[in-house]
């Protein structure tokens, strides 16, 4: 029997349009120009917002996650119950694990060139993968436009914790966040604003009236929303 859940987060029209590669390449860009406005002293192994990274762990992170994703949609035939089999370690107990990682030695320049070009591996992926391909997610096999959600709110999300780490500001445009809450988050609030709205989604910040999730996932699958 099919579960009921809430009708997606649209915009004011009620459509919340598909997300696309452009939308990746904008939200990789925008993060990109937030980080690089960092004090060249800032301080890239500080705590980045509530997780038990440091900012250079998290933006790591980052890189790995479009480029996982990108991976996904990569094989002729994409793997439905598991991830292509690249060797993910962590540099120390608790940190990310990794397929990606940036060179120390190039400062944080070269660390966003990396974000930079992790990103636009997805936004290619995306682009010319065919909308019947279906690849593994732990939460549900999806598509390229899921893939490219997935990656557009890791990179919300995750630049709000780096930003956190390192005195800057970080407001990402609502349409944005619009078209990421109705494509991967069907249960969400409706009528809120929509970065904020994203923030709760993901136990990042909180809402009048509502209890900020301590867990929480998205919804991938095609036909979720």
């Amino acid at each position: 029997m099919a579960t009921h859940r809430p009708a997606p987060f649209t915009d004011d029209e009620g459509r919340p349009g598909p997300v696309t590669a452009d939308d990746v390449r904008s939200a990789v860009r925008l993060a990109v120009g937030a980080l690089r406005e960092a004090d060249a002293a800032a301080d890239w192994d500080a705590g980045a917002g509530s997780l038990e990274w440091t900012c250079w762990e998290t933006v790591e992170h980052l890189a790995d996650d479009l480029f996982a994703y990108a991976a996904q949609l990569g094989p002729e035939r994409p793997p439905l119950d598991a991830e292509v089999p690249f060797l993910w370690e962590p540099r120390r107990p608790g940190g990310p694990a990794n397929v990606t990682y940036a060179d120390r030695r190039a400062g944080a320049a070269g660390l966003l060139q990396v974000l930079e070009a992790c990103g636009a591996m997805l936004a290619a992926m995306v682009r010319v993968t065919p909308p019947g391909v279906r690849a593994h997610h732990v939460f549900g096999a999806s598509d390229a436009e899921g893939f490219a959600a997935m990656g557009v709110v890791e990179t919300l999300v995750h630049t709000h914790d780096v930003a956190q780490g390192l005195g800057l500001p970080w407001d990402p445009p609502a349409g944005l966040c619009r078209r990421v809450l109705a494509r991967l988050f069907p249960g969400v609030p409706a009528g809120t604003p929509a970065w904020p709205t994203l923030l709760w989604a993901t136990g990042r910040g909180d809402l009048p009236g509502r209890v900020r999730p301590t867990s929480w996932r998205w919804y991938g699958a095609p036909g979720e929303r």
